[in-house]
């Protein structure tokens, strides 16, 4: 399922980034009942991400960052955003 609000991300997340690697996954399903909860979906998602932009950047600073892009996705739909970002040459994190 590919909906409106992953689109968004990955989107934001391509112009801010330009990742080497990127995938969104939808992980509502995983999460139903749990707080933030919404059977509309697009409500929990696993971001990981790849980019040159990420490198001498702290864990920290590389997550501020992506939320800082995805602010309007986390202040409405996105309920949990679980970020897994990485510079060429390292592990994913």
């Amino acid at each position: 399922m590919g909906g409106a609000v992953k689109a968004r991300i990955e989107s934001k997340l391509k112009a801010a980034f330009a990742p080497d690697a990127l995938d969104v996954e939808d992980q509502t399903n995983q999460h139903h009942g749990h707080a933030g909860w919404r059977e509309s979906g697009e409500t929990h998602f696993r971001v990981a991400i790849r980019s040159a932009q990420f490198l001498g950047r702290s864990r920290v600073e590389r997550q501020r960052a992506i939320y800082q892009v995805l602010s309007e996705e986390l202040a409405g739909p996105v309920h949990a955003l679980a970020i897994s970002a990485s510079a060429p040459g390292e592990a994913e994190a």
